[in-house]
């Protein structure tokens, strides 16, 4: 019944994605958050592929070479920096990151959290986003802006915890990027 407990595990980061978008004073943004998932071409896909520990999408990755729920899913999903990546308007034409609105930052930071939460269980610490983040963030295509203000809330998060970051999301940050 892998297609049960992938449910159970979209709902439970859902949930908590929402928690944290209401915290950030992000009310539809959490109500809404990874709503793709429940449709047949992401979900079936996730449960096919359904580990428990971390994202299905790494093992349909390994299976076909790509992942066909994550190249729908973060197409469709402005949080992700994916959707963000577009020709450069230089000459060159290079892909380049584009700069997030803050509303997404601040959704991709709280769906990053949850994901730590969920796939790390006991094991997760203030740390662990930042961890994860610091792993990856050298084959992301990210616009400067938009990698500043995400490891500034990461930083933040692991070293003041969460109701110091989000208590300056709704009062610095949601101001200065209305």
């Amino acid at each position: 019944m892998k297609w049960l407990e992938h449910l159970k595990t979209i709902n439970k980061h859902k949930k908590l994605v929402m928690e944290h978008c209401f915290k950030a004073g992000l009310y539809k943004q959490g109500i809404l958050h990874d709503m793709s998932k429940y449709s047949p071409t992401e979900f079936l896909v996730g449960a096919k592929y359904y580990q428990g520990d971390r994202s299905p999408n790494d093992a349909e990755r390994k299976d076909k070479g790509y992942s066909s729920a994550w190249l729908r899913h973060k197409g469709r999903n402005k949080h992700h920096l994916e959707y963000w990546i577009d020709y450069s308007v230089d000459e060159g034409h290079m892909m380049t990151g584009m700069k997030m609105p803050a509303k997404y930052v601040i959704e991709m930071f709280c769906d990053r959290v949850a994901a730590c939460k969920v796939y790390l269980g006991d094991a997760y610490t203030d740390a662990s986003a930042y961890d994860y983040y610091m792993k990856s963030k050298s084959h992301y295509i990210i616009h400067p802006s938009t990698a500043a203000l995400l490891e500034k809330l990461l930083v933040m998060l692991k070293d003041k915890g969460e109701d110091e970051t989000f208590r300056f999301i709704r009062n610095a940050v949601r101001r200065k990027y209305r």
